[in-house]
């Protein structure tokens, strides 16, 4: 077996593909699922209970396996790869060729057929790098109706601004761009560097040696990221499938809750809570939940808070909050409450739940030692590389980077009306 950069597929009796990953080192990662079988999750001990035959396909790099390998998934649709429970979606990348000037955008499911899709992607943050390395060679729009303004894109140069700059030039160059970066995301580097490398020396023969140097730049810039030494992603260290993670993150923080006023049986449902603010100004709480460990963005909720008084109370906000989210009986009950924040919106939840005589497990985490807080005010202490404890402070961090995201729209809509 290779030990070059790839991507592997497990075969069942009968030939049907059953899992398809990628790895910097096909043997070494491959290997992995076999050494210490003690090691594995449920989910990955049935893969490899079923397994008969083992597939790989070399790339030249990282970036050109993960294309391989959402491709793969597309095509064979594995058993072991699908997570679309819960109307949860790999995200795919959505080309709009028919535009004057397509866009490319990232969504969930396919809602033209005018347009091109790629994916899906098992690994959104990894999708996500290779269009940000991508548009950096070859600038696009990123949004489905741009500004007639100069956007913040545009300085960063990963932008044409064809609202701005419509020109016949400007269209052909741009589309040009578009055709190369479906070629890259089809796998086919080689063949963008060969056709920029024909358009560099044609230019050089019209002595247009800036625009020659230009596509020079987009050559080497391609070199490097499809170079077998070019680290893109982080590389996975641990073997068991996304699930079987997930489940055990789970099964630990249910564990470290046990005999605690915030035990918990299941854990499939978490809501988490946090309030964005300045000074009490443009309040706001989000609301983020996670099922089965993955977000589930199509339940995310925002709330402007309706609190009036003059000095700000964090307190106050969080009761609101969960009190207005708590309204919705229309909405499931969550198995876990998580506030972001220590004692204090602890005590103010716990006040929130026995008002409406609900009992749902609730936590806290405060920032300073990300020490965990039950409902009876006592504290948890995990070791910062505890499972339990990573699983709650991602959650916690989602809710954070939701709420400001809204409080700073609001901040700009302010400051642009004003």
């Amino acid at each position: 077996m290779p030990s070059n950069p790839g991507i592997y597929l497990f075969l069942d009796e009968k030939g049907n593909v059953l899992y398809v990953g990628k790895a910097k080192n096909l043997k070494k990662r491959v290997a992995s699922y076999f050494v210490n079988r003690t090691d594995l999750g449920e989910k990955t001990k049935q893969l490899i209970e079923r397994t008969r035959a083992i597939k790989t396909v070399k790339t030249h790099s990282e970036i050109e396996a993960l294309l391989l390998e959402a491709s793969y998934i597309k095509k064979y649709n594995p058993a072991y790869n699908s997570r679309l429970t819960d109307g949860k979606a790999y995200p795919l990348i959505k080309i709009t060729i028919e535009d004057k000037y397509p866009k490319i955008l990232v969504v969930r499911r396919p809602d033209d057929n005018k347009s091109i899709y790629f994916g899906p992607y098992p690994n959104s943050g990894a999708m996500k790098l290779v269009l940000k390395t991508v548009r950096r060679i070859f600038p696009y729009v990123s949004v489905k109706t741009h500004p007639k303004k100069v956007c913040l894109y545009y300085h960063l140069k990963l932008c044409p601004c064809p609202a701005v700059f419509d020109s016949p030039e400007l269209r052909r160059d741009y589309k040009t761009n578009i055709r190369r970066i479906i070629k890259f995301l089809e796998g086919k580097s080689k063949k963008v560097i060969k056709d920029l490398e024909i358009e560099r020396c044609g230019e050089s023969k019209k002595e247009n040696f800036e625009k020659a140097q230009k596509i020079q730049k987009q050559i080497d810039s391609i070199n490097i990221v499809i170079n077998s030494s070019y680290k893109l992603f982080e590389e996975e260290i641990n073997t068991n499938l996304k699930d079987d993670l997930r489940d055990e993150e789970s099964q630990e923080l249910a564990k470290h809750l046990k005999n605690t006023t915030s035990q918990v049986g299941n854990l499939r449902l978490i809501e988490c809570f946090d309030i964005s603010n300045i000074s009490g100004k443009f309040a706001v709480g989000s609301m983020v939940v996670f099922i089965n460990g993955e977000k589930n963005t199509s339940s995310y909720r925002r709330f402007k808070i309706r609190f009036t008084k003059e000095e700000p109370n964090d307190y106050a906000m969080i009761s609101e909050v969960v009190s207005r989210r708590l309204n919705h009986e229309e909405w499931p009950l969550p198995d876990l409450i998580i506030v972001d924040g220590g004692k204090g919106q602890v005590s103010s939840v716990v006040k929130v739940l026995k008002k409406k005589n609900l009992k749902i497990a609730l936590i806290g985490l405060a920032k300073r030692e990300e020490t965990i807080i039950t409902s009876d005010l006592k504290e948890i202490r995990l070791p910062k590389d505890s499972k339990a404890l990573l699983l709650v402070m991602r959650i916690r961090d989602e809710a954070h980077r939701f709420a400001i995201t809204y409080h700073r729209n609001l901040r700009s809509k302010s400051l642009t009306n004003s």
